[in-house]
């Protein structure tokens, strides 16, 4: 069973940061893609960033310049630094991975639960 866990959600003014985390766990033998996207209500789950496991990068127009992903491999963990925040950015951040179990040979996806980030004045 994987699991991943998001923190570092929270209520922050416009022009602030946030960083957010993410550790995948269970039985896991290579993680490829890892990234971040976010839902707001009323709308559909949107790529925000993206990164390949040789730490290519893909973002959102609507974030370039303020965002920021990272990965750590060794601590299966992904990062995403979000800075001069805007209240269009709230939404529920949800953490993604594109995994191999052990002992298998098809990748899967799999999903964190979400943090909630509230961008407000």
């Amino acid at each position: 069973q994987v699991q991943l866990v998001e923190s570092g959600g929270g209520l922050v003014q416009p022009g602030g940061s946030l960083r957010l985390s993410c550790v995948a766990s269970g039985s896991i033998w290579i993680i490829d893609a890892m990234g971040w996207y976010r839902q707001a209500p009323g709308n559909q789950r949107e790529l925000v960033a993206s990164i390949g496991s040789g730490g290519s990068t893909n973002y959102a127009d609507s974030v370039k310049g303020r965002f920021t992903i990272s990965r750590d491999n060794a601590k299966n963990t992904v990062y995403l630094q979000m800075n001069s925040l805007r209240p269009e950015d709230t939404a529920v951040y949800y953490c993604k991975a594109q995994i191999l179990l052990y002992g298998s040979t098809k990748w899967s996806d799999y999903w964190g639960q979400g943090t909630q980030v509230t961008v407000s004045s």
